[in-house]
């Protein structure tokens, strides 16, 4: 199976109504696309991991559930191993050995930083948003508090990037997507 990316609206569709896992979704599914072209590998495949990497999340919540609950889905599904792979990667004591993989891990919880830190802005628009004004929210820890920073870190870490410029890097990729994420400005 070769999944295009109806197929994954579709998967995320089904198992996935609240409209800001829906935003997250497209946020990952940008920065995945942007990373991809950056490294030269398939745009589509990993815009599509983006896509669906939190689709089991509403119905499995806890961290013993998810993301593996959404694996042992797309496995029956047959979905390819490295999509299943990459998903499965996402947890944070996964194993991370593909390059999706790690991407996926290190965007993954930097795109609702980024996205919170454009909402506060005064105009709500991503276009003005700096990596100084992320780094400052970031070391609010009252300010979204469920975004674990250490993982933000150690996703940059394991892809071998300075954290600013991995930073910079998502907020331009977030860019081309701001109307569907509601951070298109007032």
């Amino acid at each position: 199976m070769e999944p295009t990316r109806d197929d994954a609206w579709k998967l995320l569709n089904e198992y996935t109504k609240n409209p800001s896992l829906i935003k997250h979704a497209l946020a990952v599914e940008a920065a995945m696309r942007a990373y991809a072209a950056k490294s030269g590998e398939d745009r589509e495949l990993w815009s599509v991991t983006g896509l669906i990497h939190d689709f089991d999340y509403e119905q499995h919540p806890t961290a013993e559930e998810h993301p593996m609950a959404g694996v042992a889905i797309l496995v029956k599904l047959g979905w390819p191993q490295e999509i299943v792979e990459a998903v499965g990667g996402h947890a944070r004591d996964a194993s991370r050995v593909s390059l999706m993989s790690k991407v996926l891990f290190s965007v993954d919880e930097l795109t609702g930083l980024v996205a919170a830190c454009a909402l506060v802005q005064p105009e709500k628009n991503i276009a003005n948003l700096k990596v100084t004004s992320v780094r400052k929210k970031w070391k609010d820890k009252a300010f979204a508090r469920a975004v674990n920073r250490q993982d933000i870190e150690l996703g940059a870490r394991e892809l071998g990037v300075d954290l600013d410029e991995h930073i910079a890097f998502v907020i331009e990729a977030l860019k081309p997507v701001a109307r569907e994420l509601g951070l298109a400005g007032m």
